[in-house]
């Protein structure tokens, strides 16, 4: 049987260098499949913010989908795209409760991201009336948990509305590992951009496609570790194996660049 075919991570080590910008480039190219950034932050602002996190856990609400069910605290605009201001007010009830219990992981990101690859900003998105984006959603996988294959794009999913994400030019996710599982809880990134003609993959009533969309393409499996920050192309289809025994939980944002520089860019959840 031939290889599985490869597709590489690069992991920087911010304690002994400099992230090189050009991963940024190389993600939206695609020619890596995950950057991991170990050391972004001390230990110590993980564990004071995953103990913050553990007081509101209570306020997490779930989605159930006919293949399986997201846990989140705080929205995620792809559920309200057809209701934007409740999104907004949803948000900013979101973040009162993680501001109440002083849940600053986001910002503390934001802001190393920032000084790791010389960004000139990286802010929550804003729209026309003080409108003002979520900063980020923790999602709770549980034991027996997954999340099915798919993609992310609000270019395409925004598209018909009035939200000036959708005029974005490149789309990166930003995952912050605060808690992992025992097992299983591994992303599948394929190197396997969605496309139009993709949507006969679409399984009717369930979240996500169907395994043949990405069949033969590259393919990256990671395992992340507490206190891990990577950074994906979401444009490309991803899934997360089945969680085993403790919860995985992730903060999770996207990044949007509306040009080609990427040194200007914004945040939503």
């Amino acid at each position: 049987m031939a290889p599985e075919p490869t597709w590489p991570r690069v992991d920087v080590d911010l304690g002994n260098e400099d992230a090189d910008p050009v991963l940024l480039r190389r993600l939206v190219l695609g020619d890596v499949a995950v950057v991991r950034l170990r050391g972004l932050l001390p230990a110590e602002e993980f564990d004071r913010n995953r103990a913050a996190l553990r007081r509101i856990f209570a306020t997490a609400t779930t989605t159930r989908y006919a293949n399986g069910a997201l846990t989140t605290i705080g929205p995620y605009l792809a559920k309200y795209l057809d209701r934007p201001d409740e999104y907004f007010a949803d948000a900013r009830a979101a973040q009162d409760r993680l501001d109440a219990v002083g849940f600053d992981l986001a910002a503390q990101v934001r802001t190393a991201l920032v000084k790791a690859f010389g960004l000139n900003s990286l802010e929550p998105a804003r729209e026309p009336g003080a409108r003002v984006h979520g900063e980020a959603v923790v999602r709770v996988h549980a034991d027996g948990v997954s999340n099915p294959l798919h993609n992310d794009n609000i270019m395409r999913d925004a598209a018909g509305t009035e939200l000036t994400l959708a005029e974005l030019r490149h789309q990166l996710s930003c995952v912050v590992c605060v808690e992992e599982c025992d097992t299983g809880g591994e992303l599948h990134i394929y190197r396997r951009p969605w496309q139009p003609d993709d949507e006969r993959f679409k399984v009717p009533g369930h979240l996500g496609y169907e395994a043949a969309v990405v069949q033969g393409a590259p393919r990256h499996v990671f395992t992340p570790h507490a206190g891990d920050v990577y950074l994906i192309n979401p444009t490309n289809y991803h899934e997360i194996a089945r969680v085993g025994g403790a919860d995985r939980t992730t903060l999770g944002f996207f990044i949007g660049f509306d040009d080609d520089a990427l040194t200007d860019g914004v945040v939503w959840g």
